[in-house]
């Protein structure tokens, strides 16, 4: 599959709702149950965006999308300023096909460049062997596992945390001139 992985623009942003929106219905990737609308996709990019974070596409040789990857804050208080979380959602006929290891290293590298520490995936569905070995092939390892934290199509589902640390992680003390984030 010959891909094209770019920063994603408002005019990915249906493709991306309906990308996402299989998941929601179809999956244990993300414990939303409703489809959220084109309009909270993009108010998540711009939020992502105007802390320096990126959303990256991976577009076909045609111009459709692929599948996505994008970064955005893992917790709001500033104690966190250094840690992101990145998600990864492809499209249902596109699974297995490289989408996903042709974007994560990207945004890892576009994370590593404007100084985060820590990378922390959130994968829902300790089941979900694609998304865990997708985060394991890009450097991600096992950081823990809850049990039961969501209920989504009449069950208990367990998140599993794997994190990358960049930049030295917390091996040194972060540049407090990093401007990734205000």
């Amino acid at each position: 599959m010959s891909l094209v992985v770019r920063d994603a623009t408002a005019a990915d942003m249906a493709p991306l709702q309906a990308i996402y929106a299989h998941h929601v219905l179809h999956g244990l990737g993300t414990f939303d149950e409703t489809p959220p609308a084109v309009a909270d996709i993009e108010a998540k990019w711009h939020a992502s965006l105007a802390h320096g974070l990126a959303w990256l596409v991976a577009a076909e040789a045609d111009g459709a999308v692929a599948g996505y990857a994008c970064a955005s804050l893992f917790r709001p208080r500033p104690g966190y300023r250094y840690t992101v979380e990145d998600s990864v959602y492809i499209r249902d006929d596109c699974r297995g096909r490289g989408v996903g290891s042709a974007l994560l290293p990207v945004l890892v590298a576009r994370c590593e460049a404007i100084g985060v520490r820590q990378l922390v995936a959130v994968i829902g569905d300790s089941g979900n062997a694609a998304s865990i070995g997708l985060h394991r092939k890009a450097g991600f390892v096992h950081a823990g596992t809850v049990r039961g934290a969501g209920f989504k199509f009449g069950r208990w589902v367990d998140i599993v945390f794997m994190q990358r640390a960049l930049n030295g992680g917390d091996g040194s003390m972060p540049d407090p001139q990093a401007g990734w984030r205000a």
